[in-house]
């Protein structure tokens, strides 16, 4: 089964992401903040990264920058809320510079959502489990 690491600090996006994709048939596992978040991949990566950007403990854009440093081929997803911005820039526009595969702006549409997870799952290069008969 596919799997799916959900970063944010936001407990009820997290718990409404993990029913959503559960419902289709992910794994999926929680981190409530970056440095959580990065111990958990790095113990067990998963196929895709749900990644918030605004997070107090560490940031999103901090974690994706270690991620793709450690993992380079790790496919993430970065999210934010509002119209946060860096200067000129959009958050989700410096996620996409630091190496975030795709995009999605909170609040989001599920199905949207579930295309943008199955889509970078198929293109993930973590190689599903061998099954032993």
């Amino acid at each position: 089964m596919p799997s799916v690491l959900v970063v944010d600090d936001e407990d009820p996006i997290r718990r409404l992401i993990r029913v959503v994709l559960e419902q289709v048939g992910y794994v999926v596992e929680e981190a409530s903040g970056g440095k959580e978040g990065l111990e958990r991949y790095r113990a067990s990566p998963t196929d895709v990264v749900i990644m918030d950007i605004l997070m107090p403990d560490q940031d999103g854009l901090e974690s994706l920058r270690t991620l793709r440093r450690e993992f380079p081929a790790s496919r993430v997803i970065a999210m934010t809320g509002g119209s946060d911005m860096i200067g000129i820039l959009n958050f989700l526009d410096v996620a996409k510079m630091l190496g975030a595969c795709r995009t999605i702006q909170k609040p989001f549409d599920v199905n949207a959502l579930l295309d943008i997870v199955a889509t970078e799952v198929a293109a993930s290069p973590i190689p599903p489990p061998s099954s032993l008969h």
